[in-house]
């Protein structure tokens, strides 16, 4: 008797850190994969992942552009995506107007543009089949105004709440949407955003692993949201009670530069 296809999982931003975590508790519970990630070390990852008995697809794009978001959803060669896990994103440090704007554009076409529209290839599919789950990697910092890291907020703003408002238009389709909102974690976040000499980045953060088993067990469940750790879920309900403007005073104390020395 023939075996039962595995479900396939798409995971983006999987090298390293949350996604890559993402990845690997997906492949132990038998999917097979296709990971995406901006950087070579995708093809090394996706080598790791193979080595837990499942078939892996490793995509190297842009997904902040349309082109690399095409061929990873082709990559998928006509399978049926069971869970897209849209987890890519990346941040920016430092003042606004002292940014180079293609950087800080780069965070928006990534963050935003290259993530709904995978999500709106994959979640068609999904709706037809009246079946799928989707995970967005959101984020704590959607909850506040984010001085010295203001793009990196107002685009995890728009993430959380774009996930609530597609998980409601999808609800009687039998596809659940999950939004994941870490706080601060231990990923190459902080470097890649150069911000190794603020106060957050060089805080004790939260265990990658632990933050991705939080989202992939609230996505099976189908639950809405998830905020990973009791400290953050803290901060979140402090941050639904403050004044905007005060908020954005403690992001400034742990964001801008020079504030690890302090």
């Amino acid at each position: 008797m023939a075996t039962a296809p595995r479900p396939l999982a798409l995971v983006t931003g999987a090298s390293a850190g949350i996604g890559y975590e993402l990845a690997k508790i997906c492949a132990q519970n038998g999917f097979d994969l296709v990971v995406a990630a901006d950087q070579p070390k995708i093809h090394a990852a996706a080598q790791e992942f193979r080595r837990l008995g499942v078939e892996v697809e490793a995509v190297e794009a842009d997904l902040a552009t349309m082109e690399g978001v095409d061929r990873l959803y082709t990559a998928a060669r006509g399978r049926p995506v069971e869970v897209l896990l849209a987890n890519a994103g990346h941040g920016l440090g430092g003042a606004f107007l002292d940014q180079d704007f293609s950087q800080a554009r780069h965070v928006i076409d990534t963050n935003i543009t290259g993530t709904i529209y995978l999500v709106q290839k994959v979640g068609r599919d999904m709706r037809a089949r009246r079946a799928g789950r989707i995970l967005l990697t959101g984020s704590i910092a959607g909850f506040m105004p984010g001085a010295f890291q203001a793009v990196y907020n107002g685009t995890k703003a728009f993430i959380d709440s774009f996930s609530f408002a597609l998980r409601n238009e999808l609800k009687d389709t039998g596809v659940t949407v999950t939004c994941l909102m870490p706080g601060a974690t231990e990923t190459e976040f902080f470097e890649r955003a150069g911000m190794e000499d603020t106060k957050v980045g060089t805080m004790k953060k939260d265990d990658p692993a632990d933050v991705a088993k939080t989202g992939f067990d609230a996505m099976m469940k189908g639950e809405g949201d998830v905020v990973s750790g009791w400290k953050n879920k803290l901060q979140t309900a402090i941050a639904s009670v403050t004044p905007a403007g005060m908020l954005a005073e403690q992001h400034r104390k742990q964001a801008e530069p020079g504030t690890a020395q302090r």
